[in-house]
């Protein structure tokens, strides 16, 4: 019925927004800036979560393929590359600013698409991605707040995001379904973020975290890690009930109600030239999603 798929709908935009908020509350007003342990706890409870709901039988997943594995591998390497660089920039970068910048990935995946595939492109959906990447290049020089270090980490998670896109559109070994998809990305992170904690200095700079034994910090942590796992299964709920744009439509939607509130919950300094650049480029994407209906 159609009031339930408006419900899956809502609900994914409740799991998003609360989901970057918590994200955000543990990264910047906490300060934990430790991503390969931040991410690694994320991906260890998320993988924990799948491979018990697909034991239990709440989700469907198939046994996975060693060869679809290693034939996946260097999508869970973009995806790694996505967490660690996004949990990077979104600790040093206010919501608004990273979602702008965020948009940007569009023009990766666009770019990867023309040259790699050959495939046509639409005189709408280049200005759209125009307008988001002038948005992006100029929101830097106007930024209140800039932190270099963190527009370098927004520019490779945007690479990564967009790399990642086309690599799950293009490229399906033995049909993994997007479950199956992130299975083996959660695995494949925990042991790379493993593996990098103590070379990173994250190992050792936790250990001194001021917060590490707070109440607030224990329940920031969980909360994240539980939601991230509720938004994969929001997400592929929501890719499953709704085509492609219907579904694009409702992650503007929830960027949008993000932004909105984010600056009730954080602080934030912003001027009126970093606001435009915000409002032409979620402007420019709502112009990609119906771009992208034909």
């Amino acid at each position: 019925m159609q009031w339930r798929r408006h419900f899956t709908g809502l609900a994914f935009g409740v799991v998003f927004v609360v989901s970057y908020f918590t994200n955000k509350f543990v990264l910047s007003v906490l300060k934990f800036t430790y991503p390969t342990l931040f991410q690694g706890w994320q991906t260890f409870i998320g993988a924990v979560l799948l491979l018990l709901s697909g034991k239990l039988g709440w989700v469907e997943m198939s046994r996975i393929t060693s060869s679809a594995a290693l034939s996946w591998l260097p999508g869970s390497l973009l995806f790694v590359g996505n967490i660690y660089a996004g949990s990077r920039a979104l600790s040093r970068i206010d919501i608004p600013f990273f979602f702008t910048l965020q948009n940007s990935s569009h023009v990766v995946s666009y770019t990867l698409i023309k040259v790699v595939h050959r495939e046509k492109g639409q005189w709408l959906k280049f200005i759209s991605l125009f307008f988001m990447l002038l948005s992006a290049i100029n929101l830097p020089f106007y930024d209140p707040q800039f932190d270099y270090s963190g527009y370098l980490w927004a520019v490779g998670h945007l690479f990564c995001v967009g790399a990642y896109k086309v690599f799950q559109v293009h490229h399906k070994p033995s049909n993994l379904s997007d479950l199956e998809q992130q299975c083996i990305n959660y695995l494949f992170s925990v042991l790379l973020l493993a593996l990098a904690a103590h070379p990173s200095g994250d190992l050792m700079g936790a250990l001194e975290f001021p917060s590490l034994q707070s109440y607030t910090f224990h329940c920031g942590c969980c909360a994240s890690a539980l939601l991230g796992f509720l938004l994969l299964l929001a997400t592929v709920k929501l890719k499953s009930g709704f085509s492609l744009e219907h579904f694009g439509v409702w992650i503007f939607m929830s960027k949008v109600t993000a932004m909105c509130l984010s600056p009730f919950i954080f602080y934030m300094d912003i001027n009126a030239p970093a606001l435009i650049c915000v409002v032409v480029s979620h402007v420019a994407e709502a112009l990609l999603v119906y771009a992208e209906r034909e």
